[in-house]
């Protein structure tokens, strides 16, 4: 809850600012100030919060954080009032507005602070009440550059004061004190515990998508952790391959006193009259479950170390005391690190190549693992999908652009692309197909009925043929991002 006037009268009456200098003006976030005020042998930081349900004024001796890029209405205070002596601070009846009159030698500026919950407001004027400039700006109530404000000429003669008691703010010391712990405890959007459950919400959204992918990860682990005995079985069909009969469906024999039964037609469409490539079906997946257990236990210590970051972060978020350091924390998690747009981030995340051309984004995977990570995370429905028809290759995708549609030079660049990074290169032309990514369907093993990785059915496709430009492709080499 915001401070009533009587509160507000006492929190005045024990700063007692007359005649301290202004040495800083800070906007810790959109609708904080703190002012760093030196009178009477002693500094005082003065913190100004128009935050909804927590309006309020009073000394904070928490450390002031200014915000990592420099906001307007601060550089605006410390252009105008700071080195500015206070000659006056007061509230206007009971109307929970504060004016703070500044005097500079070149010039005497009237703060107003606001404190209404609904519409709270720091403004500054001249002396004649012509607005200079207001921390929120709002046009229809003229609290704009060159607008007028003067709430002395509002204020009803004969109105009785409204009826209000000084709370009992727990803990010690002065009221300046007590409330400052209070507000940093309890104070609205900015409040130590709503900052709080920010950083849990945050944090434990991402620790519960990592628990939940390295859940299903440990389960494929698991699955893949019996490979050896697929080449066991290889092993043991060619040792016994004279007594297999055509037609035979299993092999029924015995390994170190153990009876062993193997079935001969692990997959469909298999020529049971071959042992030998009944065994290799069973090597051949013993390779892909090998290859497949090494990729998993990457993914896995990968999740393990992002898990731990995110249970670092979310520890030491919830042991910041100070919620203009927290919020400040928190603003910073949100967005990229300084110099690097969202886009410039998630860029250094996605795996294989990219190429800007103009405005156009054409994204290569160069294996299936980069082709598959790219069309789980990093594509959309109608971004374009090309891939070489008769090649394995490389899939190339063209980022869409919202109501445009993708000029023929880009998709012949595309089309060269994935000529290039495919295995008819050496050809130096071939045949594509291409299609929306919302027409892939993702293809099965015939084998477990499990997604295969990186390899895709598409529909709906067209036919390009490209024989390879060498020019476009060096031009495209100097486009690389």
């Amino acid at each position: 809850m915001s401070l009533n006037w009587k509160e507000i009268n006492l929190i005045l009456e024990e700063l007692d600012l007359q005649g301290a200098q202004i040495q800083s003006a800070v906007q810790s976030a959109f609708d904080v100030i703190i002012l760093r005020l030196h009178g009477n042998g002693k500094t005082k930081q003065l913190l100004v919060s128009l935050s909804s349900g927590a309006c309020r004024i009073h000394e904070t001796f928490r450390a002031a954080v200014k915000s990592e890029k420099p906001l307007r209405f601060a550089q605006f205070l410390s252009s105008k009032i700071v080195n500015g002596r206070i000659t006056e601070i007061c509230q206007l009846g009971d109307n929970r507005i504060v004016r703070v009159i500044v005097k500079r030698p070149d010039a005497v500026y009237r703060l107003y602070i606001r404190l209404w919950s609904n519409a709270a407001n720091f403004i500054v004027t001249d002396e004649d009440g012509v607005v200079l400039d207001a921390m929120r700006r709002l046009p229809k109530r003229g609290e704009v550059t060159g607008g007028h404000y003067s709430p002395e000429d509002a204020q009803a003669d004969g109105k009785p004061e409204r009826d209000y008691e000084i709370r009992e703010l727990p803990g010690s010391g002065s009221f300046n004190e007590r409330a400052d712990a209070f507000y940093a405890a309890q104070g609205g959007s900015l409040s130590l515990e709503a900052l709080r459950e920010q950083a849990r919400r945050g944090c434990e959204g991402s620790l519960g998508r990592i628990n939940a992918a390295l859940g299903r990860l440990r389960e494929k682990e698991a699955s893949f952790a019996g490979a050896d005995r697929l080449k066991f079985y290889g092993d043991l069909i060619l040792s016994n391959i004279a007594n297999i009969k055509p037609g035979d469906k299993w092999l029924e024999t015995e390994y170190e006193g153990e009876k062993i039964r193997i079935e001969l037609e692990p997959r469909q469409n298999f020529r049971r009259e071959n042992p030998a490539a009944m065994a290799g079906t069973y090597y051949e997946q013993y390779r892909k479950a090998k290859n497949g257990l090494e990729d998993i236990r990457r993914e896995i210590a990968e999740g393990e170390r992002e898990l731990k970051e995110v249970t670092d972060r979310l520890e030491r978020l919830l042991g910041e005391t100070n919620p203009l350091i927290l919020a400040k924390l928190l603003k910073a998690q949100a967005r990229p690190a300084a110099g690097q747009s969202k886009k410039d981030t998630l860029s250094k995340r996605r795996p294989g190549l990219a190429f800007k051309r103009g405005d156009w984004l054409i994204v290569v995977g160069r294996d299936s693992g980069e082709n598959d990570e790219l069309l789980r995370r990093h594509v959309k429905g109608n971004d374009l999908w090309l891939h070489a028809r008769d090649y394995h290759g490389s899939y190339v995708f063209i980022k869409q652009r919202s109501g445009k549609t993708v000029p023929l030079d880009i998709l012949l660049d595309a089309g060269n692309l994935a000529v290039f990074y495919s295995k008819g290169r050496n050809n130096r032309e071939g045949d594509l197909f291409y299609t929306h990514v919302k027409y892939l369907r993702r293809a099965k093993n015939s084998a477990n009925g499990k997604v295969q990785k990186g390899l895709v059915i598409p529909t709906q496709e067209k036919n390009l043929h490209i024989k390879l430009d060498d020019a476009r492709l060096r031009a495209l080499e100097n486009c690389k991002v």
